[in-house]
């Protein structure tokens, strides 16, 4: 297990590079920053240079592939990181040098325990792309086809495991402090990002998730999912059909092809609210490098490292909040708040839902152009401290996605309306799911299964209680140690101090040394 000062010294050599490029400066600030997180900001920062404009981006690329997927997190977390480090986050690139294309050679082949040449009549040693993760490398397979290859970069999920590790720490001690930090859940936010993670680092799930996505999508008109190579595809690595295409950043270039872009606008939103509000599977990293428009209009995606779910349950919810707010039924958006015990109960339905008015009226009949999905989040963001609601880890991605989408949308068509585009589509499936045919199916359904579950439960009955002996009940796992835990004993405490300003001095002297070499 690492040591606590490991984790100390990785924070100060971290908070050192946040220093150096002006993001510690909004934390030391924040009135809500607790005494201790003040403290080590300021021992974090002394002796640098700071900018006069933060870059947080520059920060977290710097700091490494680890902290680049976490900035990208923190991008959809305004209330948590301020509005402007979200706003900079947001132009977080996930690129890194390529690694030399010998170490990626020495890779595929170890992973799959064969040359090169038994898997690819040509590979092209100069990548495609080369994410923090992996980078991708156009090959020809020896049947003739041409596919991508993505390969993760060697050593990658060590490093990861290593910065995870502090980050749970990190977040541990920081939600032990109380207050604002227990109420954003820090270490649930956290675990979040670490399952997110885990996932982009094994491509076999990488994989199963591009043809679970490609099979839910298949009756879509206009959507394309490549096929994957499973022969040529494991935990390290990943060989999927090549996408020939424009970028649908690629304004000039679709419209000199031909595309009829506010077409092309429109079907991108109703294709991720199919995927988010009808399936509940929905591709989560749809930023520019990973949407292609073909010759025919259809809109190609790559890249599903990232995939979020939401059950059938919280889907009705968000189709409920969607429609209320782009037809101005506050109450019921309130209501549903409430009936998904998001707001606590002690609070006011009927102020909730004058708090949500404020809201939701600038954004109605106004284009993106003037008015934004992603400044409504940042509204709502505001209003949720005041009413004591908690972050709800499952919709974080979706939030995240809603931004990167509405982002591509007014690229493509500057006047769209979110709303305008999203308002008939969700009314049809909150008809379609709360309408009286499906609300008598849906109680079938239910009653059906209760029934088919009862001799299962009665079983477990008898085993959870039976009439003596039996397994004992698994104990609890262990928490993150506290270092101020009395329980561990109070003296560590002091060399704790000592550990985190030795480190802080030995960064500013390694600082000085190489600003005067």
């Amino acid at each position: 297990m690492t040591r606590p000062s490991t984790h100390i010294l990785r924070l100060l050599r971290w908070g050192r590079t946040l220093a150096r490029h002006g993001a510690l400066r909004g934390i030391e600030k924040d009135p809500n920053t607790p005494t201790p997180v003040r403290r080590m900001v300021r021992i974090a920062r002394f002796g640098t240079l700071q900018p006069r404009v933060p870059d947080y981006a520059g920060a977290f690329q710097d700091i490494g592939p680890a902290a680049i997927k976490l900035g990208q997190t923190l991008a959809t977390r305004p209330d948590i990181v301020g509005d402007e480090a979200a706003t900079n986050l947001l132009l977080l690139q996930d690129s890194l040098p390529p690694v030399p294309f010998a170490a990626i050679k020495d890779e595929i082949e170890r992973s799959f325990a064969k040359p090169l040449s038994a898997l690819f009549a040509s590979i092209e040693d100069v990548p495609v792309g080369a994410a923090s993760i992996a980078q991708v490398h156009r090959a020809v397979t020896t049947e003739g086809r041409t596919v991508a290859v993505k390969v993760l970069r060697p050593g990658i999920r060590e490093k990861f495991a290593d910065d995870i590790q502090t980050y749970e720490w990190a977040a541990a001690h920081l939600e032990a402090l109380g207050g604002e930090a227990t109420r954003l859940r820090p270490r649930l936010v956290i675990a979040n990002f670490k399952r997110w993670t885990l996932r982009e680092l094994d491509l076999r799930r990488e994989a199963a998730s591009a043809s679970e996505l490609a099979d839910l999508m298949k009756s879509t008109e206009g959507y394309r999912v490549p096929g994957i190579d499973w022969d040529r595809t494991n935990g390290r690595v990943m060989t999927i059909d090549w996408i020939d295409g424009i970028k649908i950043n690629e304004t000039e270039a679709l419209r000199a092809a031909g595309h009829d872009l506010a077409a092309l606008a429109n079907h991108l939103v109703l294709t991720f609210l199919k995927q988010a509000i009808s399936l509940g599977y929905f591709h989560a990293d749809m930023h520019q490098g990973n949407l292609f428009v073909q010759p025919d209009g259809t809109i190609a995606a790559i890249d599903f490292g990232i995939m979020g779910r939401i059950d059938r349950r919280a889907r009705l919810w968000l189709a409920e909040i969607l429609y209320g707010l782009t037809t101005g039924n506050y109450r019921r958006v309130a209501e549903i708040h409430f009936e998904a015990q998001y707001v606590p109960s002690y609070h006011s339905v009927d102020e909730f839902a004058t708090a949500l008015r404020a809201v939701g009226e600038p954004t109605r009949g106004r284009p993106v152009s003037e008015l934004s999905v992603g400044q409504m989040l940042d509204s709502l963001f505001a209003i949720t401290r005041e009413f004591d609601m908690q972050t709800q880890p499952h919709l974080l991605l979706l939030q995240k996605t809603m931004v990167m989408v509405e982002g591509l949308a007014t690229q493509l068509n500057p006047q769209i309306n979110m709303w305008d585009v999203a308002a008939p589509y969700v009314r049809e499936w909150i008809r379609d799911e709360l309408g009286p045919e499906a609300a008598i199916a849906e109680r079938l359904r239910k009653d059906t299964e209760t029934l088919l579950r009862v001799p299962d439960l009665v079983r477990r009955l008898e085993e959870r209680y039976p009439p003596r002996g039996g397994a004992p009940d698994a104990p609890p796992l262990p928490p993150v140690e506290l270092i101020w835990d009395r329980r561990r004993g109070e003296r560590r405490w002091p060399s704790y101090l000592v550990a985190a300003a030795a480190g802080g001095l030995a960064l500013w002297a390694a600082q000085t040394l190489h600003w005067l070499g």
